[in-house]
């Protein structure tokens, strides 16, 4: 857990906490007491979201190199190889692309995983295309002995005319995530990307 995220629960906290006492005041009927509560709430979270979307639009996107890992706290992630296979026929003129991803734990005492990892290929033009469930293999989502790595291949079929791939990490649209400041998957944030040098 690093500061940004600790923010975000602190604020969560304060949050859990005014909510209750706002709740007292009603019951009290000390509706002024709540009124002027509720605007400190709603001010301090005006603030948060201010500066969380302000941090977004102001990063520039993160381009991460073949082999470099992205972490997301003890779990690394690294694009190691991209490959095009070849032979498989599909109607629509679609191609099938293999990524290649070590999955590192970099923990020192037990398995772990990182349970809510998702990715996805764009190409230049801003098109997007998920992971093909119909190729299973060891999935981005595995446990790995502490200190150990494992390899994980997802399949994406991407259209024909597919230039400039880059493979995104993602946690979802509906994590906490989403609400921590300057974290690639932030409201409006640029997500990171890994260039596939294709």
């Amino acid at each position: 857990m690093n500061l940004r995220e600790l923010l975000l629960i602190v604020l969560v906290g304060w949050t859990v906490v005014g909510i209750a006492g706002i709740t007292l005041s009603l019951v009290r009927k000390e509706r002024t007491k709540a009124v002027r509560h509720s605007l400190w709430i709603v001010a301090v979270w005006a603030i948060y979201l201010g500066t969380l979307i302000g941090v977004s639009l102001w990063q520039p996107q993160k381009v991460v190199a073949m082999g470099q890992n992205q972490c997301f706290d003890d779990m690394c992630f690294a694009v190691t190889g991209v490959q095009e296979l070849p032979g498989y026929l599909i109607q629509d003129g679609s191609r099938l692309v293999r990524v290649s991803v070590r999955i590192s734990n970099h923990g020192k005492q037990k398995p772990q995983s990182e349970g809510l990892i998702q990715a996805y290929l764009i190409d230049r033009q801003g098109r997007r295309w998920a992971e093909s469930t119909a190729i299973a293999g060891v999935p981005l989502t595995a446990r790995v002995a502490a200190g150990d790595s494992v390899t994980s291949e997802p399949v994406f079929k991407v259209a024909k005319d597919a230039t400039g791939l880059e493979l995104v990490f993602t946690h979802g649209r509906w994590q906490p995530g989403v609400l921590v400041i300057g974290y690639s998957d932030s409201l409006l944030h640029r997500r990171t990307v890994a260039a596939l040098n294709q």
